[in-house]
């Protein structure tokens, strides 16, 4: 598996932001991972990505384990966080080849790919440009280039089309299935629709627990709307 999660807890205190979940994402699989907000769906990617620590249970990226080899694991993953963190001073050539750097990326081999994510991302019209002159959706762009700089073979996406238009959506969708066709995807959210449109599989989360882990195809075959589903899962 591409990504196993076994018996993950974590816990602030008394709180279980994340109670005792499991479940793997295939190579080659977009998977949708639904919630409301505060479901715990941010924390299981902070522990999946190396940047929390887990209270108990185990994670494990391409057959890394996440607490014992996590360079390993950050060199498989491109992770595209929430709060999208970017240097708005910089260029966004300048701030790809820092980040490509940083995976260890040096002369012609970064200047190519550099290149090659501002065509894949759609950057050509801006890539002069520094970070802080961009749009929201074209700060996404770069947030995904950096994501793929390193060509991990694993993404994981935190709400990666939140504050976006309904034009910059669909271009973020469509990327993300583009790429999805060679990666394996964890992508999240907390909208039905963007899991719908994008994702091959949703694992829906409420209360830090799994409650669903299904196709689009058997969630569809509910006989009910996707919202309704997800809603009648996250009341309860």
């Amino acid at each position: 598996m591409s990504i196993r999660i076994q018996h993950l807890t974590k816990l602030y205190g008394a709180q279980k932001a994340v109670n005792d979940i499991s479940f793997d994402v295939k190579p080659g699989e977009i998977m949708g991972f639904l919630g409301p907000n505060g479901a715990g769906k941010s924390t299981t990617m902070k522990i999946t990505t190396g940047y929390l620590s887990a209270t108990s249970g185990s994670v494990e990226v391409c057959g890394f384990d996440v607490a014992k080899q996590s360079m390993e694991v950050r060199r498989s993953i491109g992770y595209l966080p929430e709060h999208n963190p970017l240097y708005t001073d910089m260029y966004i050539k300048e701030f790809l080849r820092f980040v490509g750097a940083l995976y260890g990326l040096k002369g012609e081999k970064l200047r190519q790919l550099v290149s090659e994510m501002i065509e894949i991302c759609g950057l050509g019209l801006e890539q002069n440009k520094k970070i802080g002159q961009l749009s929201k959706g074209y700060r996404q762009r770069v947030g995904l280039a950096q994501a793929l700089i390193h060509n991990p073979p694993v993404l994981i996406l935190d709400e990666a089309t939140t504050g976006l238009d309904p034009n910059q959506i669909l271009e973020i969708r469509t990327l993300i299935k583009s790429v999805g066709k060679e990666k394996t995807v964890l992508f999240s959210s907390h909208i039905m629709q963007e899991v719908e449109a994008i994702c091959d599989r949703a694992v829906i989360i409420n209360r830090g627990q799994v409650v669903a882990n299904r196709t689009l195809a058997d969630l569809r075959n509910e006989g009910k709307p996707l919202e309704e589903v997800f809603r009648e899962l996250t009341t309860q």
